[in-house]
């Protein structure tokens, strides 16, 4: 009990699995019940027990075992896991339980398998119990049948596959033990309930005796077909109806067989394949081929015994078959050949569709052999070529059957007819299409009037099973010359006939399929197939139809009954006058006959009278032209109004045709066809009018004639023409010596080519190259055409018609099949020799090449070939399996031609040559599998996919292992199969290979395998796959599923069906059921209501028209499909046409950005681009427009795409942002086709688009420009003039959207294209961007631009030369003489054509204008360029704008101006008032405040700052100041950009041109390197894309930024930088960390640059950074690096300047109290650099003084009265200067103490200009100008004409604000009287608002110091601001005043 007590603790599981027996009992029991209790099915319990259900049925205790078979079903049954369990516990369950003595395990035991399968889980089940058929213990064997027998009973043959159970059912009847065949004689007629007869064939191998016991149990079954009882839990709904049925009773039930039907089985699935091949005796091939018959009837019976396993393995069965079809072909024993039929009869029905590859090589040969009339033989080929039949298709042996059609042999013939007549009954409506009745019907119909009855017998049966097949209405249109009795007699085969050849089939053999005998026997009883609706419809229409076709069929009549009819209907006088001598009596008689016609009815006219009585003497020989206009005329409209036939025409078409060339008659004879055309069709009037012209030598009736011909074209159309005829007779006009003649022909070709394509070209390849150039002219005025609408010939039966054109193009798929067709070709049978053949299987490589060049020689030459070409198909399958790889490339070469040679008909050597190509595909060598694949495209654009796609081959090869092939075949499949709309079913074997490709090891494999499985499943269904890996391992279902799912969601849709085919349907709905138009009427119904509760409008559907009734109107919409599919088109595209989807574009940039899609660089567009587009536009364009735009035969309706897009741009402006991208990508695509239709419509789109963009402040990123741009460049070098405009103009309108600078780069790259057109163009539009923006826009840099420009001078086309001159003279413009510099070094006579169009620039724009003149002059030429685009560059334009496009009074304040620009160079134009011009306007009172609106931007800019309006200043100076401020301005609209990219690109080309660089303040450095620091600290910018990339690009922006700014403002602005970040707390300690790392740079740029520095403002900012942090308080911080890196700074300083360095302290105020001066003294006394110093500083002297100083004083007083003279002010700044230079330690402050302030800055300037100008930088040549003298007072001096800095403007406005009493003096400042010096001691730190705030009061300054002057015009100002403002605002109140 102690040993109790412890397992009884254990929890359940643990029990389950203990060593004691009764703890496992006692757990199983506690099991049981726990899996009773739990209801949740998915609970995590039944996890616990997953891994112990094996050992439950497999315990072994017997106790304990049973009751762990109760708690294992119950497990099955309830847990969601118990399926993971299905295989190891079937399993125990089979080994371990069915060996158990104990009935109740067993039946346990069974219960859990039939669980399993009701848990879907058959396979597993169904696999494990088979494989227990081969234990050894009988009791296994037994229950494992008993068990299987059960599940088919209850589960039924859907579940249960019976193919595995019936091949082990055999070997189960010959067990010793008789409970073993007892169960299986059991199972057996189980399983017959189920599939009938299909198991008698496999169990036809068993004791006769058992066989009979099973016969007679099989007999006493019922005739019922069982049901299934038990379901599984997917199949719940059948099950609940299974239980109403069994309810309801078993008369009802039994009443419903037909709802589910018993599922029908072949029995040759059953059969398991026989190899025979190695089963042949080894001397099998020497024995047929020897001379004694018996030894090859020996060889014959041997093979013929292995022929009839019904069943054959497939193989190499070439040899085989080619021995066997010499046999036959040329055998003389007829014994023989019929054992050689009668095998191949049984080759072909054991190897089934495998037999289809050698259908081609044997069908002939038979046919040819029924010439022997002994009936054995006849009916030994008979059921050979029956059984071949069965393993093709009739298109691909129809040429075959052709071929003997017309044989002399009439039992040839007779056999021929009669085999299509069995393999007619073989066929539906759709393996019989028209094309196929068109080939065979012409020859049945001549077979039909052949002299021996049996022929013609033949042909009526098979002419007969055809209509029965086909339906009437399919086959008339081919009868409509035969008679009526022979018509009756074909009718006739529709019943007697038909069914005796059905009887006659009962005859076959039984080698074919015994099941047939079942099938036609059936037939027989229920009296032939139902009769279809169509057939009996289409049955009485022709019976109405036929007499009516009749009557146009007139017998000729005689001159006598003519005379007679006619004269019933016409006058006496006419009647007689006819043939008067005098023409006027015959001109009054003609008036009279054509009054009689014009009053004549249809029905009295008696047409052929009437017109032989006009062609009654003189008749078409008539002299007088009037008489001749009237009978031409008269026919004309008898040919209108009566019934008008063919042998009327005959009388009337030779007259027409003769003066169809005469100048005054010619009129009416074309009319008169035309009419004759109508009546008779134009096809048949054609071809005779034709053939009667060139029977004539009249040049000019057979050009007319040709004319006429290519206008009736179209006006009729071009169906039915005789396409061939006409060929042969244009050839004849093409080579006619008339040029009239060949014109008219060429003509005619082009309205031939608007119907047929590029397939007409064929014909004429033989031309001289001459006219074939002529040809192709022609045809490329017609490319991109469409063909009229036809609006002749269409009132007499045009409904047929319609019908016949719709079924034509459904069957025929258009017109190039027919086309293809009508090519001459050559039989080269007889050119591929018996030769050729044996040197291509030849053991030595040379002498197999050289027969396939011969093969490919005879091929080449014939062009066109018939496909009989013998042996070839063998011989080439063995070469495309040489070992040579040489040859195997040369054979696919050879091959692939061939497939262009033969045509459409290539369809018969598919399965023979087209599969052995598929096989190459494994090969390991790229070439060779690179030549297979275009040579298998070659072939599959002639034969389409369906054929390959029937039969086991391509699973076969899918079958073998080669990871090759497997991809090849498998990515070949993903691209062909979306583009078809059905496939045969076959396409499901390839599924399994599919599934095992998923999971290969090779990755290339999988993903071709995922790639092709959404295309699978698009035509097999997601549920039908899904089932199909019921069959795949455990392991390898899952992950497959998965897959499935995934596939799933990106299916594509099946392509939509032709035109055609709508039509069809709606022809063939008229026999449908009215259940039909019961559901039709739900369905529209339905959308109505789904319409209205989407607020939608009704479709035009719906809607009455006023001439229509409602019920005539419904019943118009129930009868046809195609309203409401229009209904649903239009319905569907009232929505939106792009599709919203979050983050698109971006998701698009980031796959392209990371490699996941491909990137859109292309030299031209390949398919996987396409693709690519076609799968990221689905998701964000609607279908329909998608559909639309990638329409591959219509381009019209992709203009109208284009069109729909550009009328909804504005309304989905969003959704056109969002997809633009795809947009524009669409439109490269557009760029690489030839027509032009779509180009000048993508063009004009364009046009609409970016001025769109523009206008919402759209930019575009540099993805969406490098996807486009360059393909619009390519269009640039259109040789259409139109096209090239319209693309510079969007270039134009580009550069609004996308930044000129980077559209240059792109124009560059454009002009390295070979099209010369194109260098020109982009080479100009290089001048206009540069004439627009600057040279700031040339990218790397203006002189690597400039160089390559610059290469094109001397290019061979003179477009292209002139242009890069123009571009370079465009430069020369903006920046002088200095571009002789930037394009480097040109040669002599490139250098001479470049300075002499320099010269004629400047002569036609003369440089002594003055500015404004020229630079008006200069916006006029800009607007006459670009009048599309008048905002294209920065440039001011004056007011030449429409109203609407002036919006407000900004705008026209910049127009009036615009001219005052430029005369008051100082003031920005929008502080130029013009209160005159307000005065004056007395309109817009409301406006007022509108009047300024001003761009601050600008104002930000150094560079802008207003210069002193008094100076004069040179014409080049204004040059550069215009081309900065361009410039700024530019870079300002870059920097203002929201892409952080463009800001920093830009930013990082201002700072890359020093001398804007160094005009950035110290002001903007510090608060642009504050922003750039903060930007690199920020941690938000690692988190985004690339974004350490926009780490690194902004820091080469900052140490571009040190290298390039003016070194004394960036060291003050690092200096004021450290200050501050060390003061703030909240900052980071990365931020000071980071500016002391650029202060230590700076630092070591101090050797180089020190000479540049101001000392004076470094120290002056050291000493108030040392005032804030005295050196105790810098010791106290954290870090000592501060300390270090200011220490470092003076020391460096001191080393570079020595003592000097205390000379520069003179901004430092009480300096004796600062730090520094101390710090700087010990530093230089430490260095050795410091000789003495006195207590009193103006002692100090300098160490290497070498003047002496009263020396010193007199060089330096005669230096500065040179400055200080208007003469020799220049040479005084130069003296100073060199002086300066020489003695760089030199005092000048002595000279300058008592000079005013402008002084000092203008000789400080004037030193800074002349060492520009020295080191080569200067561009501003100073002007004289009057300048200041000492001591003169600073406000009424005249200021000098050099730049000044912004510091001297700041000082300006310090010194006016201290005047005028607005000076903040909280700092202690001592008042207005306030010396310079000190007003310099403490400059401010200027922040980008402070300078703001500056240089509106330095423009206030300006404009009142200008206002005082034009009012006084005294050089002194007496007025003050306030008496200016007093002014300003006196003036304002009076506009008001007058406004009111």
């Amino acid at each position: 009990m102690g040993d109790d007590s412890e397992w009884m603790k254990l929890p359940i599981d643990q029990k389950c699995e203990h060593k004691v027996w009764k703890a496992r009992l006692n757990g199983y029991e506690e099991a049981l019940k726990l899996f009773q209790r739990i209801e949740d099915e998915k609970s995590p319990e039944w996890g616990k027990y997953l891994g112990l259900l094996k050992k439950f049925v497999t315990d072994s205790n017997a106790v304990a075992q049973l009751k762990g078979l109760e708690a294992a079903l119950a497990y099955v049954e309830n847990a969601h896991l118990a399926g993971k369990t299905s295989g190891e516990v079937v399993s125990g369950v089979v080994s371990k339980v069915f060996n158990q003595p104990k009935a109740r395990a067993k039946e346990l035991g069974s219960d859990i398998c039939l669980m399993y399968i009701e848990i879907e889980r058959a396979e597993v089940v169904q696999d494990e119990l088979i494989k227990g058929l081969d234990n050894k213990n009988p009791k296994i064997v037994v229950t494992c049948i008993e068990t299987l027998r059960k599940a088919l009973s209850e589960f039924g043959s859907k579940i249960i596959t019976l193919k595995p159970v019936v091949k082990v059912l055999p070997k189960q009847f010959e067990s010793r033990e008789k409970a073993v065949r007892d169960e299986a004689k059991l199972l057996s007629v189980e399983i017959y309930k189920w599939i009938r007869d299909a198991l008698r064939p496999p169990l036809q191998g068993i004791n006769s005796v058992q066989l009979k016991e099973l016969e007679e149990e099989w007999v006493k079954l019922p005739t019922t077909a069982p049901k299934q009882s038990r379901f599984l839990r997917s199949q719940q709904a059948l099950k609940a109806k299974f239980e109403q049925q069994q309810a309801a009773g078993g008369d009802e039930a039994d009443g419903d067989d037909d709802d589910e039907p018993a599922p029908q089985v072949d029995p040759y699935e059953l059969l398991e394949p026989v190899e025979i091949l190695s089963k042949l005796p080894k001397d099998f091939y020497d024995k047929i081929e020897a001379k004694k018959w018996q030894e090859r009837k020996e060889a014959l019976e041997a093979l013929e015994t292995l022929a009839k396993n019904p069943k054959l393995e497939n193989g190499d069965y070439g040899d085989l078959v080619r021995a066997l079809k010499k046999v036959i072909g040329k055998d003389a024993n007829v014994m023989l050949v019929t054992l050689a039929a009668k095998c191949l009869a049984g080759l072909a029905a054991g190897l089934r569709k495998k037999f289809g590859t050698y259908a081609g090589h044997v069908v002939p040969t038979i046919l040819e052999k029924f010439k022997e009339k002994k009936p054995q033989v006849v009916q030994a080929l008979q059921e050979a070529i029956d059984a071949v039949f069965l393993t093709t298709t009739l298109q691909n042996i129809s040429e075959d059957v052709l071929g003997v059609m017309d044989n002399k042999n009439p039992s040839i013939k007779q056999q021929a007819s009669l085999f299509l007549a069995r393999s007619f009954r073989h066929c539906t409506q759709a393996t019989l299409p028209k094309s196929m009745l068109k080939a065979f019907c012409p020859a049945f119909l001549k077979q039909v009037n052949d002299s021996a009855p049996e022929v013609r017998d033949a042909a009526y049966e098979a002419l007969g099973t055809a209509m029965k097949v086909v339906g009437e209405k399919a086959v008339n249109p081919f009868l409509a010359d035969l008679d009526k009795l022979k018509l009756d007699k074909v009718r006739l085969g529709l019943s007697d006939e038909c069914q005796l050849g059905i009887r006659a089939m009962i005859r076959w053999p039984t080698t074919i399929n015994k099941k047939l005998y079942f099938v036609f026997s059936l037939f027989l009883q229920s009296g032939g197939p139902p009769k279809k609706g169509k057939s009996a419809s289409a049955l009485s229409a022709k019976g109405k139809k036929v007499p009516e076709t009749k009557e146009f069929i007139e017998t000729e009549l005689s001159i006598e009954v003519c005379e007679e009819k006619s004269a019933a209907v016409l006058p006496a006088s006419c009647m007689q006058l006819l043939d008067s001598a005098n023409w006027k009596e015959r001109l009054a008689s003609m008036e009279e006959f054509q009054k009689a016609v014009e009053q004549m009815d249809k029905n009295e006219m008696p047409c052929q009278a009437l017109v032989r009585m006009l062609a009654k003497k003189p008749g078409w020989k008539e002299t007088n032209f009037q008489v001749m206009q009237m009978k031409l005329h008269i026919v004309g409209l008898i040919a209108q109004k009566g019934s008008f036939s063919k042998t009327s025409a005959f009388v009337v078409l030779d007259g027409l045709v003769d003066k169809i060339g005469d100048v005054k008659c010619g009129g009416k004879a074309k009319e008169g066809l035309t009419a004759t055309a109508e009546a008779c069709s134009l096809p048949w009037t054609a071809e005779q009018v034709v053939s009667m012209v060139f029977a004539q030598k009249n040049p000019k009736n057979q050009a007319e004639t040709l004319n006429w011909l290519s206008n009736a074209m179209k006006e009729f159309g071009f169906t039915g023409i005789n396409v061939k005829g006409f060929i042969n007779n244009v050839k004849t006009a093409l080579g006619a010596t008339n040029p009239a003649v060949r014109t008219a022909a060429i003509t005619l070709l082009g309205v031939m080519y608007l119907y047929m394509g590029a397939p007409l070209r064929m014909f004429f390849e033989d031309e001289k190259p001459a006219l074939l150039k002529q040809i192709d002219d022609e045809f490329e005025k017609m490319q991109g055409q469409s063909p009229p609408a036809a609006f002749r010939g269409t009132k007499k039966g045009g409904a047929e018609e319609d019908g016949e054109e719709a079924d034509e193009q459904e069957e025929d798929g258009g017109g190039a099949p027919d086309i293809m067709d009508l090519l001459p070709r050559s039989d080269v049978s007889d050119k591929i020799t018996q030769d050729m053949v044996d040197k291509m299987a030849d053991k030595n490589w040379k002498i197999r090449k050289e027969g396939l060049d011969e093969v490919a020689a005879v091929i080449s030459e014939a062009k066109f070939i018939q496909p009989s070409i013998g042996e070839l198909p063998m011989a080439l399958k063995g070469r495309l399996n040489d070992s040579n790889k040489i040859l195997v490339f040369l054979t696919l070469n050879y091959v692939s031609p061939q497939s262009v040679a033969m045509g459409p008909a290539l369809k018969q050597h598919v399965k023979s040559l087209g599969m052995p190509i598929i096989t190459v595909l494994g090969d390991s060598k790229t070439n060779v599998r690179a030549a297979a694949m275009t040579t298998l495209q070659a072939w599959v654009e002639q034969t389409g996919m369906k054929d390959w796609l029937e039969g086991e081959d391509l699973s076969e090869e899918l079958k073998r292992e080669n990871p090759f092939l497997r991809q090849e075949v498998l990515g070949w499949l993903a691209e062909k199969l979306p583009t078809m709309r059905t496939v045969p079913s076959d396409l499901m074997l390839c599924v399994p290979y599919l599934f095992i490709c998923l999971e290969d090891r090779n990755g290339d494999v999988r993903k071709k395998a995922q790639d092709a499985l959404p295309t699978f499943m698009m035509h097999l269904g997601y549920e039908k796959m899904l089932k199909a890996t019921g069959k795949l391992k455990p392991a390898s279902k899952e992950p497959v599923s998965v897959l499935l799912e995934k596939a799933r969601a990106v299916m594509p849709a099946k392509p939509a069906p032709p035109p055609g085919k709508a039509g069809a349907a709606k022809s063939s709905s008229g026999g449908a059921p009215a259940s039909k138009s019961v559901l039709q009427l739900l369905y529209i119904a339905l959308r109505v209501v789904v319409m209205f509760l989407s607020f939608k409008p009704l479709p035009h559907i719906l809607s009455q028209p006023p001439h229509l009734s409602p019920p005539s109107r419904l019943q118009g919409v129930l009868g046809k499909k195609a309203p409401v599919t229009k209904a649903k088109d239009e319905e569907d595209r009232s929505g939106v046409i792009f599709i919203l989807v979050p983050n698109g574009k971006e998701q698009r940039i980031k796959e392209e950005k990371g490699l996941k899609v491909l990137k859109w660089n292309f030299q031209t567009p390949r398919d996987e681009y396409v693709d690519q587009l076609k799968t990221q536009m689905s998701t964000c364009f609607a279908r329909w427009l998608q559909d639309e735009l990638f329409h591959a035969s219509d381009f019209q309706r992709q203009v109208k795409a284009i069109g729909v897009m550009g009328e909804r741009m504005e309304d989905e402006l969003e959704g056109t942002v969002s997809c633009l991208d795809l947009i524009l990508k669409w439109f490269t695509l557009r760029f690489f086709e030839t027509n032009s239709t779509v180009l000048m419509k993508v063009l004009e789109y364009l046009k609409q688009l970016f001025p769109t963009l523009s206008r919402e402040n759209y930019h575009l990123n540099e993805y969406e420009a490098s996807s486009f741009i360059p393909y619009l460049i390519l269009k640039v070098g259109e040789s259409k003039d139109v096209v090239r405009k319209d693309v510079r103009a969007i270039l134009t309108m580009l550069c609004k959207v996308y930044p000129a600078s980077k559209v240059f780069p792109f124009l560059m790259d454009g002009t390295k294209s070979k099209n010369s057109k194109q260098r020109a163009e982009c080479l100009e539009e290089l001048g206009c961007l540069i004439e627009n923006y600057g040279m700031n826009v040339c990218q790397p840099t203006p002189a690597k631009s400039l160089k390559e420009i610059a290469v094109h001078i001397g290019d061979r086309d003179n477009s292209v030369r002139n242009a890069a001159l123009n571009t370079v003279v465009a430069v020369y413009n903006v920046c002088g003489d200095q571009v002789y510099k930037l394009i480097g070094n040109l040669s002599e006579k490139e250098m001479s054509m470049l300075e002499e169009r320099v010269k004629r620039s400047a002569k036609k724009t003369p440089a002594a204008a003055p500015p404004p003149n020229r630079q008006a002059a200069e916006r006029e030429r800009l607007q006459r360029e670009h009048p599309s685009n008048p905002n294209a560059t920065f440039m001011r334009k004056p007011a030449q704008q429409p109203q609407e496009e002036v919006p407000n009074k900004l705008n026209q304040a910049r127009a009036q101006n615009a001219e005052r620009e430029h005369s008051h160079p100082s003031i920005p134009k929008e502080f130029q008032l013009d209160l005159d011009m307000i005065e004056n306007d007395h309109t817009r009172v409301s406006e007022l405040p509108d009047l300024v609106q001003h761009k601050l931007e600008e104002l930000l800019e150094p560079i802008m700052m207003p210069e002193p309006k008094i100076r004069s200043v040179s014409p080049h100076f204004d040059d550069l100041h215009n081309s900065t401020a361009s410039t700024i301005n530019f870079v300002i609209s870059q920097v203002a950009s929201g892409d952080i990219n463009t800001s920093i690109q830009a930013l990082a080309q201002l700072f890359s041109m020093e001398s804007l660089a160094r005009e950035a303040s110290m002001g903007v450095l510090k608060d642009l390197m504050h922003g750039l620091i903060t930007l690199m600290l920020d941690a938000r910018v690692e988190d985004i894309e690339d974004g350490q990339q926009l780490i690194r690009s902004v820091n080469l922006l900052v140490v571009r930024v040190l290298e390039k700014s003016d070194q004394t403002n960036i060291l003050s602005a690092l200096l004021v930088l450290l200050q501050d970040s060390l003061t703030t707390s909240s900052g980071s300690p990365m931020f000071a960390e980071l500016v002391m790392k650029c202060l230590w740079r700076m630092i070591r740029f101090l050797p180089e640059t020190i000479n540049s520095i101001n000392l004076d403002r470094i120290l002056l900012d050291v000493h108030n950074f040392m005032k804030v942090f005295p050196k105790e308080k810098l010791k106290q911080l954290k870090s000592d690096v501060p300390h270090r890196t200011l220490k470092t700074l003076l020391h460096t300083l001191c080393k570079l300047t020595g003592a000097k360095i205390l000379d520069h302290m003179s901004m430092i105020e009480n300096r004796n109290e600062s730090e520094l001066e101390a710090h700087l003294r010990r530093v230089v006394k430490h260095s050795g650099n410091f000789s003495g110093m006195k207590s009193d500083r103006g002692t100090e002297k300098g160490q290497d003084d070498r003047m002496s100083k009263a020396k010193v004083s007199d060089i330096l007083s005669e230096i500065f009265k040179k400055i200080g003279s208007k003469e020799n002010t220049k040479e005084g700044l130069t003296e100073l200067y060199e002086y300066k230079q020489k003695y760089s330690d030199a005092d000048l402050e002595p000279f300058l103490r008592n000079t005013s302030q402008f002084f000092q800055s203008y000789v400080e300037r004037g030193l800074r200009m002349i060492e520009s100008e020295r080191e080569g930088k200067g561009r501003i040549q100073p002007s004289s100008t009057v300048i200041p003298q000492h001591g003169l007072d600073s406000g009424s001096v005249p200021l000098n004409g050099e730049e000044m800095k912004p510091a001297v403007y700041y000082e300006r406005l310090k010194i006016l604000r201290q005047r005028q009493g607005l000076e903040n003096n909280s700092r202690g400042d001592s008042g207005p009287t306030r010396p310079i010096t000190s007003l310099l001691s403490k400059p401010s730190v200027a922040s980008s608002t402070d300078m703001l705030q500056s240089k509106l009061s330095q423009l206030k300054e300006s404009r009142e110091s200008h206002f005082q002057q034009e009012q006084s015009h005294s050089p002194t100002r007496s007025s003050s601001p306030a008496a200016n403002l007093d002014d300003l605002k006196k003036r304002l109140e009076r506009i008001k005043s007058n406004r009111q």
